[in-house]
């Protein structure tokens, strides 16, 4: 009996010791290697001692030096392919919608410039195209302020109204002999004579707040695809590539390929990885609401759409008053500045009717049509809105995103069926909050929250100077923007400075009615010499203006 147990207990420990020498099989994480792309030149099969490993667990393992140091190569590719992808939407909204509107932006101004011509060419005819520079340069002036110039708006139409002024004075006061000292004279009286009416000051209002709103929403979407795409470019550091290695392929060198990180330990690796992304959350969030109240001034008040399409007829308006007027602008004219010299032809030779009569159907403010681009402001603006409110929280949200089941983590598993970066098994340490100052006891991934990026920390900035601008192109207000064509700063339409400008103008303004337009066909002949209009005496006079002089 003796002897029996004695064989007995001999063979347990013979089973025992053979039992320690035996060493896992690595043909799974072969055929894993195989399967993601690796080419290593030895992949073991069996385990061997990992001294050599400087990421992994040091026990017994299935990774030579070699394939550590792809994993770690493959771990930052990884991260820097997920960031790219969870951010690709994102990026490509602000791509889409900058490009949209700009276009939008500049083909609304082309039509509204052709639109001015072919009903001032029906009007007025030849002596019109031989003038016509003074109403080109007020569309290539708006032009360059809307892509980014350096050009005071309200100085700019005081000055384009102060030139229709001296057009039409000359006009109407054909039988003297106007000369550039009396023109000098006559822009004194401008703001005291009105001589147009209501019609600069509303249409100045109305311009000035829109194209404020217009330029400063497109710079916007273009400050958020910059800072998208610059910020989607991730460079892990060591510390983070030492942390991602060890979640994704650590579970490889100990022989269980197939399991997954544990959600929470992901959470804690990336919210280390992208401290400084996160702390762009707040930063951005607040751009964002900034550009929802522009989105909601374009498509109320500050409509550019509304503003531009009928602006040849608000103009045509403005010259309807001063043709009403003319005999009181010019009296007060001479009495302010003389009287100038006779040029030998008289009022009465020239027939001109004392009103205009000719009026413009109405325009409809409710039927805007597709004006621009194959669309319409309003639909546009309902659009980018909808897509930058799914944009807020982006950044701090950017961990839970790539932590998502199926993406890293393991899917419908329990706690302790997941890789918890030492074995399968239950993920015990506190999620950490986001950003920089909250990583200071990350189990995960050591980060040294006295040094903030630097390249976030411009963006940042670059953010909160967008920000600004847009809460004064909110109220109406201005800001100074460097001319893109003469500093070479821009970046396309809506460009502008990268400091924070100082206010160029004070933007408080009242509304304005919108002018009933006209969209009518060609003139008859028959009918244009019966009616009272200011055709007849525009042409003739213009064609002695032609003679005259050149227009400034």
């Amino acid at each position: 009996m003796l002897r029996l147990e004695t064989l007995i207990c001999t063979f347990s420990v013979l089973c025992v010791a053979t039992r320690a020498d035996v060493k896992a099989n690595c043909t799974e994480v072969k055929e894993a290697c195989i399967a993601r792309g690796f080419s290593f030149t030895h992949v073991p099969l069996l385990e061997i001692p990992g001294e050599h490993l400087r990421v992994c667990p040091q026990g017994n393992t299935c990774c030579t030096q070699e394939m550590e140091d792809q994993f770690g190569q493959q771990s930052k590719e990884e991260f820097g392919t997920l960031v790219d992808e969870i951010s690709h939407e994102l990026r490509s909204t602000f791509v889409s919608r900058h490009q949209r509107f700009d276009e939008f932006f500049l083909e609304l101004l082309e039509n509204t410039e052709r639109s001015l011509n072919e009903m001032f060419v029906r009007t007025y005819g030849k002596p019109y195209m031989q003038n016509a520079e003074v109403f080109e340069n007020l569309f290539a002036e708006l032009k360059r302020y809307y892509t980014g110039g350096n050009v005071n708006l309200e100085e700019m139409l005081n000055d384009f109204w102060s030139r229709l002024l001296e057009r039409m004075f000359t006009l109407l006061n054909s039988q003297y002999v106007i000369t550039e000292d009396y023109l000098e004279c006559i822009s004194k009286y401008t703001d005291e004579l009105k001589p147009f009416g209501d019609v600069p000051r509303k249409l100045k209002a109305q311009v000035t707040r829109a194209f404020i709103a217009a330029r400063t929403f497109v710079q916007g979407l273009s400050v958020g695809r910059e800072v998208a795409q610059r910020v989607a470019k991730v460079n892990g550091t060591p510390p983070c590539i030492r942390a991602l290695t060890k979640m994704l392929y650590c579970p490889f060198c100990q022989g269980i390929p197939a399991v997954k990180p544990c959600r929470n330990y992901c959470l804690n690796v990336m919210k280390g990885c992208l401290a400084n992304q996160a702390d762009l959350d707040s930063e951005w969030n607040q751009y964002i609401d900034a550009m929802l109240l522009v989105a909601q001034r374009l498509e109320g008040p500050f409509n550019i759409e509304s503003v531009m399409d009928p602006i040849d007829v608000k103009i045509s308006e403005a010259i309807m008053n001063m043709q009403e007027n003319s005999a009181q602008v010019s009296y007060r004219v001479f009495q302010g500045c003389g009287q100038p010299k006779p040029s030998g032809m008289t009022r009465s030779t020239r027939g001109v009717p004392d009103v205009f009569t000719a009026r413009f159907r109405p325009y409809s403010p409710e039927e805007r049509p597709t004006t621009a681009a194959g669309t319409s402001l309003d639909r546009l603006v309902v659009d980018i809105k909808k897509k930058l409110r799914l944009s807020k929280k982006f950044w701090s949200s950017l961990p839970e995103a790539m932590c998502i089941e199926n993406r890293v983590t393991a899917a419908n598993t329990s706690d302790d069926e997941c890789w918890n970066g030492h074995t399968k098994g239950r993920y015990f340490p506190e999620v950490q909050k986001d950003g920089l100052t909250n990583q200071m006891n990350n189990p995960e991934v050591s980060v040294d929250i006295t040094r903030p990026d630097t390249f976030i920390r411009q963006q940042i900035m670059a953010l909160r100077v967008m920000t600004n601008k847009l809460k004064n192109a909110y109220n109406g207000n201005d800001i100074y923007f460097q001319d893109s064509s003469d500093e070479g700063s821009g970046s396309g339409s809506g460009s502008g400075c990268t400091e924070v400008c100082p206010t160029d103008m004070d933007g408080t303004v009242s509304e304005a009615p919108i002018v009933e337009a006209d969209r009518s066909g060609p003139v008859d002949d028959a009918a244009a010499v019966c009616a009272p209009s200011v055709a007849l005496p525009t042409m003739l006079a213009l064609s002695a203006l032609a003679l005259q002089r050149q227009w400034r």
